[in-house]
């Protein structure tokens, strides 16, 4: 459904050419829901935007449900829904006539728009705020209504950029619910940005980070975690004798990566802790030591990305 080969995106500025997007190659297939991440200035719009048409590539090629994005860009948009950072709602329009207008722009019929509109506006629980101006919704209504808008012309694809930003919990949340039943409903296939990890973490099948405008990793979100981070077993000992002891055996483990001694305190990275725990306890107990505490900590995307960059990703996304 989304296919692009070395994809470029070159902006000219006072200090000399500027490559926002450098070599991008994306495969997303039909169904798939797809996050893309990486830091402020990464080139994740800019991808975007090249992606649905609204900023031609540099050099490269890009291919959207079966049209080319340069030569057909009339077709690609009548297959993708977009929804972008910014509010796409009229303030002092109403809400039903928002989404006949944009059904409408579409090439509905206008009772084909109106039908759709009704349709849309139950299904995202705003059919009691039809008859309201847009600029009266609360912030996560306000989305709700961007992503109707998205979605008036059934498309197939669906690119959603940073579509919670802003919203308090309770609105993400609710946000997601709905976009999941639109999914299960539709099959569609969702390529989404966020700077929210456990929307990537808990929602994608598949995660793309990119940085500097290279894509530097496209993966599960489990097997990047096992993969780049990995679990960190954490167990606390009677002395501190006992833990530079445990730290020796900690690095005779399956994998083990590092092993850092604080005190009592030890700490030892590695693929599957969950798996290597008993092991490594039932070691301890062979040579006498006893753990008072011991836990699995499971890596994050945001560890992913400091492993593979070696900065975080919520740090850069704030700044």
């Amino acid at each position: 459904m989304i296919h692009a080969r070395d994809l470029v995106r070159t902006f000219k500025s006072k200090a000399g050419p500027v490559e926002a997007v450098r070599g991008l190659n994306i495969d997303v297939a039909e169904g798939e829901l797809v996050a893309f991440l990486g830091p402020n200035g990464a080139g994740k719009s800019t991808s975007v935007r090249m992606l649905t048409t609204l900023l031609p590539p540099t050099s490269g090629s890009a291919n959207i449900g079966g049209f080319d994005v340069v030569s057909e860009p009339a077709e690609v948009r009548r297959r993708i829904g977009y929804v972008g950072q910014g509010t796409g709602s009229g303030p002092y329009h109403r809400v039903r006539d928002e989404l006949v207008t944009q059904g409408r722009a579409q090439r509905l019929g206008t009772a084909a728009a109106k039908k759709r509109a009704d349709e849309l506006l139950v299904m995202l629980e705003l059919d009691g705020l039809a008859d309201r101006n847009c600029a009266s919704l609360s912030g996560g209504q306000k989305r709700r209504l961007d992503v109707a808008l998205g979605l008036m012309h059934t498309p197939p694809i669906l690119f959603l950029d940073e579509p919670s930003t802003g919203l308090d919990p309770h609105s993400r949340a609710n946000l997601w619910d709905h976009i999941l039943k639109l999914r299960r409903k539709t099959g569609m296939t969702i390529f989404l940005t966020t700077h929210y990890l456990d929307e990537a973490d808990t929602m994608a099948e598949r995660v793309m980070v990119m940085d500097n405008g290279v894509l530097i990793a496209d993966d599960t979100p489990g097997r990047l975690k096992a993969d780049l981070a990995g679990d960190t077993i954490r167990v606390s000992v009677l002395c501190e004798d006992q833990a530079v002891q445990a730290g020796g055996i900690a690095r005779n483990l399956p994998g083990a990566r590092e092993a850092k001694v604080d005190g009592r305190n030890l700490t030892v990275a590695l693929p599957d802790g969950e798996a290597l725990l008993p092991e490594f306890i039932r070691r301890l107990h062979q040579e006498g030591i006893e753990a008072i505490s011991a836990r699995v900590e499971r890596p994050t995307l945001d560890d992913v990305f400091l492993g593979l960059t070696g900065r975080s990703l919520r740090e850069s996304a704030g700044a």
